[in-house]
């Protein structure tokens, strides 16, 4: 039997995430599980993809953006209160790996029940006209799997392309990077305008349209307490989100009022592991000082804020605004 997850109205992505993680690890899969969520802005990352690389980290910081690394892989994606996350939890069986087209199915029906000529695209993408609407990725253990994805229905697509246009550096990495599609909103395929909640019930009652009501698996107490030890313990950790990032290269170049700096620096594991500062500055200080203040330390404007606090940034670029130099770093 198929049974819809009440995930308790929460758009928290990093709750979210580990609800998904801890159903597809712990419930009973004598049953199958949808899962429907939104979240507030927030970038997924794919698991194997370096976040610094995909996001655009000063539009992040300054609007709020949470940044979540999911166990799934693929590429970065966008989510706001205008897209629609479903996921379906089930056993795991070499006829669902990969089958994309088995867990989107439902999805493109109740698409076309709204007049909308949607298809699957290539492996694992729904497109309307050409233009990308979902993208969808699965994550598999010993006895369960889930097939998740995204629907575009009314998000806000200027800061889908603000959040991941990431700044042009040279960063050499082997994280995969995602794939920039042309993507659109359902909304502009209606003929009639219909809300958020109406488009999530239509889905959920094109899924189960073959029961006479709705399966629903409400999560207990205990459940819960595990989905927020998760969460708190992986999801919304420095160490999941950033640091499990694969090791890279990044040359950061900027023309100050004081000379130009080129940084040249090596993470790993989202630790600094070398960096070297060149240019035609007239600083004084032995640089090699500051730069082993940076070596170890977690590649983060916050953590380096605290590293550089009682550093005189004058005696090694001259009168460099500390705030501007740490921005440029990061």
């Amino acid at each position: 039997m198929l049974k819809l997850i009440d995930n308790g109205n929460i758009f928290d992505a990093s709750v979210n995430l580990a609800a998904e993680e801890y159903c597809v690890r712990n419930l009973n899969m004598d049953n199958d599980y949808l899962l429907l969520y939104i979240n507030d802005p927030s970038v997924i990352i794919g698991k194997h993809q370096n976040t610094i690389e995909e996001i655009n980290l000063d539009y992040i910081n300054t609007n709020g953006v949470k940044v979540v690394r999911r166990i799934s892989g693929g590429g970065a994606v966008y989510h706001d209160r205008g897209n629609l996350n479903f996921s379906f939890i089930t056993r795991h069986s070499h006829e669902s790996i990969h089958n994309f087209r088995l867990f989107t199915g439902p999805v493109i029906k109740m698409l076309k029940k709204l007049g909308i000529n949607a298809e699957l695209n290539g492996r694992n993408d729904i497109t309307i006209e050409g233009r990308k609407i979902s993208g969808n990725a699965q994550f598999t253990d010993t006895k369960s799997m889930f097939s998740h994805g995204t629907l575009l229905f009314d998000s806000n697509l200027e800061n889908v392309v603000k959040a991941l246009n990431v700044r042009q550096e040279k960063i050499e990495s082997k994280g995969i990077k995602s794939v920039k599609s042309r993507v659109a909103n359902i909304s502009e395929f209606l003929k009639e305008k219909i809300s958020m909640d109406e488009f999530k019930n239509l889905l959920i009652k094109t899924v189960f349209e073959q029961y006479e009501s709705i399966p629903f698996y409400k999560l207990n107490e205990e459940e819960w307490k595990g989905i927020n030890k998760l969460s708190q313990d992986k999801y919304k950790s420095w160490d999941w989100n950033f640091g499990r990032s694969p090791e890279f290269n990044i040359q950061k170049v900027n023309r100050f009022p004081i000379g130009q700096i080129d940084a040249r620096i090596h993470v790993k594991d989202g630790i600094i592991e070398s960096i070297k500062f060149y240019g035609d500055f007239l600083g004084v200080g032995d640089l090699s000082e500051l730069e082993n203040k940076l070596i170890g330390k977690k590649y983060d404007k916050n953590f380096l804020s605290d590293s550089l606090k009682n550093v005189d940034l004058k005696s090694f670029f001259g009168d460099l605004n500390r705030d501007e130099f740490i921005s440029f770093l990061i």
